[in-house]
């Protein structure tokens, strides 16, 4: 069936488009039982890469074509294949999977669910010839056309920069996330006034540290961001996966704020001669960077798996996140340590 890559069509789960006609294998069998098995009951359609299963069908490694031909007949399957397998997750949609082929440029990737177990398999055979008809149309249009593009850049790069050339569809895209820095920053005036009392302390004292507070905390959060984002090229976003990153990034986030943190406010303390400014800016910045780090590695998941583009919008949330937070914890500690 011909596929043409409609908008609406890239938002379908990618559950749709697997084949469940793959080949697979178990781990303990040898090289000679694997082929043996092949050819006694061969599958119904075309082999890409051979799945080694274990018998709850759940994927533990995958082995090329050529490495299970070239093997000695005595191998065992579990000593010839890949175990580290990249695997596209059930809940991912057909850009999702698009994705996959342009980072990774193989040419088919299992797809499992939450237990790891195999369910199908998209390649990119299946559509190839499709996208190929749909980038010598778009080529044909283009004001400089060129040689045609291979599929990967089809399939990926294409459709970034076809958006991105509409200056009123950037735009449309972009704006409504640029409104959560207007109403962070408006929410920090507001705290600012909440905590005039505090800022009023010793000559305005904190006021010199909120720069700093605020630039750390956006910086991790930034860090935070990016580190997402580049998650997704080796699985999924699933709540399963969320929840694995966070804990090592907030421990993470939680070291670098308090090593930056014990640095500035050591020398907020002796440049100010005030020994409570130390834990102040120091207890915030802290708060603040370890908060930071949390927003930045959720929100890109969050927004992933709403359908939002988490590269145009996980900035501007994640800043607004980091922004509050550490102005919160720093004007509480402010208001809790001092008269």
């Amino acid at each position: 069936m011909p596929l043409h890559l409609t908008e609406a069509q890239l938002n379908e789960p990618v559950t749709a488009y697997t084949r469940a006609d793959f080949a697979t294998l178990y781990p303990e069998w040898t090289a000679g039982e694997a082929l043996a098995h092949m050819r006694e009951h061969p599958p119904p359609g075309r082999i890409i890469y051979f799945y080694a299963v274990d018998e709850s069908m759940r994927l533990v490694g995958v082995v090329p074509t050529r490495r299970l031909l070239l093997a000695k007949l005595d191998a065992r399957v579990k000593d010839i294949m890949i175990a580290s397998v990249i695997a596209i997750p059930t809940s991912a949609t057909l850009l999702e999977a698009c994705e996959f082929f342009t980072m990774h440029r193989l040419l088919a990737f299992p797809v499992v669910d939450e237990a790891r177990r195999l369910v199908g398999v998209i390649d990119i055979e299946a559509y190839a010839e499709e996208l190929a008809e749909t980038g010598e149309s778009a080529s044909a249009s283009s004001p400089a056309p060129g040689p045609r593009d291979d599929v990967f850049q089809l399939i990926g790069v294409r459709l970034t920069r076809s958006q991105q050339a509409r200056p009123l569809v950037a735009f449309r895209g972009r704006f409504p996330w640029l409104l959560c820095n207007v109403a962070g920053g408006t929410l920090a005036a507001v705290l600012v006034e909440v905590y005039h009392v505090e800022l009023n302390w010793q000559l305005a004292v904190l006021a010199l540290f909120i720069p700093v507070v605020l630039a750390l905390s956006e910086s991790v959060a930034i860090q935070s961001v990016t580190l997402a984002l580049e998650a997704f090229r080796e699985a999924g976003p699933s709540w399963r996966e969320l929840f694995r990153r966070l804990r090592p990034e907030a421990l993470t986030g939680l070291l670098l704020g308090l090593t930056t943190g014990l640095l500035v406010g050591a020398i907020a303390a002796i440049w100010q001669n005030l020994a409570v400014l130390f834990l102040i800016v120091a207890g915030g910045i802290t708060i603040g960077v370890t908060c930071a780090a949390v927003a930045g590695m959720a929100v890109p998941h969050v927004l992933r798996l709403l359908k939002r583009d988490p590269q145009v919008a996980a900035g501007p949330i994640a800043l607004t996140c980091a922004d509050v937070a550490a102005l919160v914890a720093y004007f509480n500690l402010a208001r809790l340590l001092t008269p």
